[in-house]
């Protein structure tokens, strides 16, 4: 899996015209994209990472603060394009893979006790948001299960 995280002082979602998920902040702001390799443990790596980052005001994370997060399907994190001039998304899995995994990511994001709203999974949507700092990083579970080098 892997996520953009951006802080924000408000972001929201809107699909026809219709908002669907909104927030006010500080709060985070996360692109999620799942790869064809990815399965809970992922998923439950990247939550746990996510909500102890000390990257919200004050050095404290999500959780020690009860942040919202908006979270947002966005296969397009795993485009390849090393080739050509149109991306690839052999890597990124199927909706039938993805759409049971995200609804799984937000559930444990929601466990933790946070208040989390959602994008509308494989809709053409608009994305609103302030970034505050800007303070943006981009974090894959498959990094967090490998070695650190010194």
């Amino acid at each position: 899996m892997r996520a953009v995280i951006q802080v924000v002082s408000s972001a929201s979602v809107t699909v026809e015209e219709r908002t669907v998920g909104e927030i006010s902040g500080p709060g985070l702001m996360v692109l999620l994209g799942v790869t064809v390799d990815d399965g809970p443990e992922q998923a439950d790596a990247l939550v746990q990472k996510i909500v102890n980052l000390r990257i919200l005001g004050d050095e404290q994370s999500a959780l020690e603060l009860n942040a919202p997060v908006l979270v947002v399907s966005q296969f397009t994190l795993y485009a390849d394009v090393r080739k050509g001039r149109r991306p690839s998304w052999s890597k990124a899995a199927r909706p039938e893979q993805s759409e049971p995994l995200y609804e799984y990511f937000v559930e444990q994001l929601r466990n933790q006790g946070l208040d989390v709203a959602t994008g509308e999974f494989g809709a053409m949507m608009d994305v609103a948001l302030v970034n505050s700092g800007p303070f943006t990083l981009v974090i894959d579970s498959d990094e967090l299960a490998a070695p650190r080098r010194a």
